[in-house]
């Protein structure tokens, strides 16, 4: 049985994608019954429609607080039998109302190996910086900015000589590769959190090889199809 999920964008939704093409794949046993946007004409929506998902665009600028525009989301997501959530670039903060609607059931990808360089522009502060390795994460949503229990993260090598779009260019290839990972986990009803760590139950499936791709460390490893 399939996971009814939700993915929440802004731009133009690489991440959806990738969940899309899993989904079609049969490695990720999860069925995206709706893509909201709260940007009109989000490239994201075209992505969805393409494949026959439906979509809804809340925009912000019709709601008086952050409160009312998550309580207009909640009840899409419910109408449509949601029983989790994936943000995909979604560029909002979520209020604690939200949280509290689908309890550890809201998952989050970003740029960057938290709890470093959160926020926006992580790529560019990671440059900036001069780590020599970043990746992603992907975590439980909590009531903080780019917080919450981490869930599997990944790591790519950075270069002296590399611009932010090509650091954010080898971050978004792991992106691609985590996420579905981390909802398949959900889906299988294999995330277990204890003392504000992540558990990953275990399965018969073995690690996949991740080393012809780039060098890159994937932590909890990824397993066949992912």
């Amino acid at each position: 049985m399939s996971l009814p999920i939700a993915v929440l964008i802004s731009g133009g939704g690489s991440n959806l994608q990738a969940l899309i093409d899993r989904i079609e794949q049969g490695s990720l046993q999860a069925s995206i019954q709706v893509v909201v946007s709260n940007v009109p004409r989000a490239k994201g929506l075209e992505r969805a429609e393409k494949h026959g998902i439906a979509c809804r665009v809340v925009p912000q600028a019709e709601y008086s607080s952050r409160q009312a525009h998550d309580r207009a989301v909640i009840a899409i997501l419910h109408s449509f039998g949601v029983q989790a959530v994936c943000l995909a670039g979604y560029m909002r903060l979520i209020s604690p109302e939200f949280v509290q609607a689908f309890p550890n059931r809201v998952l989050n990808i970003h740029p960057s190996l938290l709890p470093s360089f959160p926020g926006l522009h992580a790529q560019n502060q990671a440059v900036d910086y001069g780590v020599r390795v970043s990746g992603a994460t992907v975590h439980f949503v909590d009531q903080e900015l780019d917080h919450g229990p981490i869930i599997i993260q990944g790591s790519v090598p950075l270069y002296p000589e590399d611009a932010e779009e090509e650091a954010a260019r080898r971050i978004l290839a792991l992106e691609h590769r985590i996420y579905p990972q981390a909802v398949q986990w959900m889906a299988e009803d294999r995330l277990r959190i204890a003392q504000g760590r992540v558990h990953v139950l275990s399965s018969h499936s073995e690690p996949a090889d991740t080393s012809s791709v780039f060098p890159c460390l994937i932590n909890p490893g990824l397993e066949l199809g992912f």
